[in-house]
Order: structure tokens, then C-alpha cells, then sequence
């Protein structure tokens, strides 16, 4: 596993959201985004994570943030994610890996003694140029929007 660390500069990227429509890292030049990484929509820890961010929202985007989510799953399964959630932040549909490679994020893990390749739970602020400002590893699913505006 090869993870983006402060400092670096997050390659242009562009895969589709929930609904199909192209997202592209540039779309975000000159705003902060949070990209988070989660391993699988509509589980426990993942929905207690993207929940909290959209309770958190307003406060979020007040300090200036954006934010997108990142998953391995089907648009179809975001669609859902975000439609039974109500999110107000877009979800992608990574399925080929291109920004879970990107930010290098797909590794070794371990879950009830198994060990198998999977997403890591990781978030990365992103300055307007595109900079790595903060890698959050030790995500904190149920207070995650505190971690970021700490």
C-alpha cells in the first residue's frame, strides 16, 4: 500500500457518482475537499461515518470543505446509500479502483482472524491546489466531522 501522505499532490482523478455524472478532482480546484474512503455502503460503521458527516454538513461547508465519499460499490449501491441517507455530498462508484489506487487506500486487513485485500477507512483533506493537508487513519465512525475541523 502506497497512501498519499501530507504534503503530496493528489493526481487528477475522475470517476462517477451515484447517479452516473463524472467527477473530476479539478471540479474542486480552489475549494478544501474531503475525500473518505469506506469499505462498503449500508454497513454499520460506514453508514455511522457518512451519517455523522451529513449531520455536520452545514458546519463543514461554513469552514469551507466539500465533501465526497469513495467506495468500491456499484452506482447502483451508492444510489441507494445515498438516497435512503439522504446525503447531501456525492458518492462514488470507485468499482475499477482508479481513486482508491490514486490515494492508495486498497490493502492488507484483518477482520475476525481472515486477512484479505480491502479498502482501508481513510480521509484526506485536500487543499484548493490539490495539496494533501491531513490523512485521517484512526477514523472515528460515529465523531469523524470532529476529527476534520479539529
Amino acid at each position: 500500500m502506497n497512501m498519499l501522505k501530507v504534503g503530496d499532490k493528489v493526481p487528477d482523478f475522475s470517476a462517477k457518482d451515484q447517479d452516473g455524472n463524472t467527477i473530476n478532482l479539478s471540479d474542486y480546484k480552489g475549494k478544501k475537499l474531503v475525500v473518505f474512503f469506506y469499505p462498503k455502503a449500508n454497513t454499520p460503521g460506514c453508514t455511522a461515518e457518512a451519517c455523522n458527516l451529513r449531520d455536520n454538513y452545514k458546519e463543514l461547508q461554513a469552514q469551507g470543505y466539500e465533501l465526497l465519499g469513495v467506495s468500491a460499490d456499484s452506482e447502483k449501491k451508492q444510489s441507494n446509500f445515498k438516497n435512503k441517507y439522504e446525503f447531501p455530498f456525492p458518492l462514488l462508484a470507485d468499482e475499477d479502483h482508479t481513486v482508491i489506487n490514486t490515494f492508495g487506500v486498497w490493502g492488507p486487513k484483518k477482520f475476525m482472524g481472515r486477512e484479505y485485500d480491502g479498502i482501508h477507512r481513510t480521509t484526506f483533506v485536500i487543499d484548493g491546489e490539490g495539496v494533501v493537508e491531513n490523512v485521517i487513519e484512526k477514523v472515528k465512525t460515529k465523531d469523524h466531522a470532529a476529527q476534520i475541523l479539529a
